[in-house]
């Protein structure tokens, strides 16, 4: 038996008592295999969750759509502030718009009417031949044209539709 000292009873252990406290030590050293597979299983899952809850960084394709339709607004917007007339062009690759100013179309530079690239991915299905299309807003906001502008990304489809009122909304198909 050790000896320890005065008044530490640490190292000291009733007789017959030794093997139960040997075998409780040895039921708590570790986990079993099975313990272990069950948690990288749980955390396999919720890794897999949260990749799957993650966005699209290019984002919806409705919510460009309504981006899109958004400028279109500040443009008709901007043809009745100004008294002048006021276009937005659009292709595949993206859009603009452009002021008439002293018989000319000129491209706005200012932030929300700049020219804007679809995100990567997307493509305007476009009723022109040619894939270009003008409207024209006029300095009462109504559009010299009603066009629809479809943005397609994989399997998803937003509608723009511009009515010949001036009136412009972005619907998911």
């Amino acid at each position: 038996m050790p000896i320890s000292a005065a008044g530490n009873r640490s190292g000291w252990v009733p007789a017959g008592a030794e093997a139960p406290r040997r075998a409780d030590k040895a039921r708590q050293g570790g986990f079993t295999l099975i313990e272990l597979m069950v948690v990288v299983t749980i955390i396999g899952l919720a890794s897999a969750v949260a990749v799957l809850a993650i966005p699209d960084p290019r984002g919806r394709v409705l919510d460009e759509g309504l981006r899109f339709a958004a400028r279109a607004r500040a443009a008709r917007d901007a043809a009745i502030v100004e008294a002048r007339p006021v276009s937005f062009w659009v292709t595949s690759g993206g859009y603009g718009f452009d002021r008439r100013i002293a018989g000319h179309w000129s491209p706005v530079a200012d932030k929300p009417l700049r020219v804007e690239r679809w995100n990567e991915g997307t493509r305007a299905t476009l009723p022109d031949p040619f894939g270009r299309v003008r409207v024209t807003f006029d300095p009462t906001g109504a559009a010299d044209r009603g066009v629809d502008v479809t943005l397609v990304r994989d399997d998803a489809r937003a509608l723009v539709r511009v009515g010949a009122d001036g009136e412009v909304r972005a619907d998911a198909q």
